[in-house]
């Protein structure tokens, strides 16, 4: 991702070299070296280019360099979310340095008249969702035609979030427009349409596809039933060290709330992330976890757009994303600037499916595993593992299970159901069909039932003598 070209060889302003020196950067890496001589030469520019790959600072430098310190608008930056809206202009504010420039976030959830009053005592660069923007500028506090240069972030994402009316609406009223920078993961035909129409011949930055998309991270699923899930979390978690933090994606807001409420109960220190909470909560929990304050977040998918934290170290898919695209959003949280990091899948027999095809997608090597041991000096499961044959049953709800033992010493098919009946005490409907093959026999049985049945062959004779039995 790095590469052997170095800031100081770009002859930046000595504010924005400091700034630079100051936050420990040395050496460009592939987005911004080729996108920021582009950028600061005047172009239209296209990025491919994921979160993580500092794209911030590639769109970011030329920016803070063609804007003055004089109160007025000169640049609009549109990001898809809240929380990335709060991270760019965050991460722009340390770049600047001493230049002065006044960056104000403009984006839904926080009180519009305290906004407003921001954007009348005047602003040189605003960084803000789209929807707010909008609002905004209809209500005469952001003169759109003031923009002179206009940055797009995560595109695709804006598309998938329903933005691009709003965009369009906006891009229409920056009449005075002279540079127009576009950032995005993929490139749906709708985002090439609208480049089209808006950007004066860009120049595109892309590099190979596969290799832009997936951060250099370790890839793991664990075949796995929705019963031991958590268990298989617990195992996660606990090897995680001290300056490790970890981000769990949940498809619901159930299923976060879910997550958290047993994972507090096994000890852990999670938070919840979702829609539900109000905007003054979420900013207070991703501050908290940007300070490591909080190891682990529970979230879904919109709510984690834009959480941008270097200290993540593993990402975890209690449930696979139903969209494809969101597999490598959620992996892209770790894996930061070419730092080591593992993401984790736990795969159901229902979810393989849509495993497979996010895959064969993105070419993906995944390696299959099982649940990790655990660490050294941790002698107990954090969360206990249950018994669970569901993973295991056929389409009509039966496990079949191996018994040790010949037709001659069991009986006859009745005789074998008849004995589970009365055992478990459960109706003949439970008992599938019974097989023999050479010295064993071969029972099916539904799964609600297995685990009773399984007790039952361990403490209760079949014929003559206890049994051995094995699940298929």
């Amino acid at each position: 991702m790095f590469t052997k070209t170095r800031f100081d060889s770009l002859d930046l302003p000595e504010h924005l070299m400091d700034a630079i020196t100051a936050m420990g950067w040395e050496c460009l890496t592939e987005v911004q070296r080729d996108t920021i001589p582009l950028a600061r030469s005047g172009r239209d520019v296209i990025g491919q280019a994921r979160t993580g790959s500092g794209k911030t600072a590639a769109f970011g430098l030329p920016i803070l360099e063609s804007c003055e310190a004089s109160g007025t608008l000169q640049s609009l930056l549109l990001a898809p979310t809240r929380e990335l809206a709060q991270q760019v202009a965050e991460e722009m504010t340390q770049l600047q340095g001493d230049s002065g420039l006044k960056i104000m976030t403009v984006y839904g959830g926080t009180d519009l008249e305290k906004q407003a009053r921001g954007l009348d005592d005047g602003v040189d660069i605003i960084v803000g969702t789209p929807g707010r923007v909008m609002d905004m500028s209809q209500r005469g506090h952001i003169d759109l035609s003031m923009v002179q240069m206009f940055c797009l972030d995560e595109a695709d994402r804006m598309l998938d979030m329903g933005f691009l009316p709003d965009i369009i609406w906006i891009l229409e009223r920056t009449t005075s427009r002279k540079q127009t920078l576009l950032f995005s993961a993929t490139f749906p035909q709708e985002i090439l349409d609208a480049a089209n129409e808006f950007m004066n011949t860009p120049e595109f930055v892309m590099t190979n596809q596969e290799e832009l998309d997936v951060p250099p991270i370790d890839l793991f699923n664990i075949s796995i039933g929705r019963t031991n899930k958590l268990w298989a979390l617990g195992r996660l978690l606990v090897r995680m060290g001290d300056d490790d933090q970890s981000i769990v994606f949940c498809n619901t807001k159930r299923m976060v709330d879910l997550a958290v409420q047993r994972l507090k109960k096994h000890r852990f220190d999670v938070a919840s992330l979702h829609g539900d909470l109000n905007q003054n909560q979420r900013e207070r929990i991703i501050d908290s976890f940007r300070k490591g304050e909080i190891k682990t977040v529970i979230a879904t998918d919109v709510a984690a757009r834009g959480i941008d934290i270097d200290g993540i170290t593993l990402v975890v898919n209690y449930d696979v994303p139903s969209d494809i695209d969101s597999f490598i959003h959620r992996i892209g949280r770790t894996g930061r600037i070419g730092r080591h990091g593992e993401a984790w899948s736990l795969v159901s027999k229902d979810d393989a499916p849509q495993m497979n095809k996010i895959i064969a997608t993105y070419n993906l090597h995944i390696l299959d595993s099982e649940a990790p041991d655990l660490p050294e000096g941790v002698d107990r499961d954090p969360v206990k593992k249950q018994d669970d044959y569901g993973e295991t049953a056929d389409v009509y709800g039966f496990v079949s299970i191996r018994i040790h033992s010949t037709r001659e010493e069991l009986g006859s098919p009745r005789t074998i159901a008849t004995w589970f009946e009365q055992h478990i005490r459960c109706d003949s409907l439970a008992i599938g069909d019974v097989s023999y093959d050479g010295d064993s026999t071969v029972v099916s049985i539904h799964s609600s039932k297995l685990g009773l049945a399984m007790k039952a062959l361990n403490v209760h004779p079949m014929g003559d003598a206890i049994v051995q039995a094995s699940v298929l």
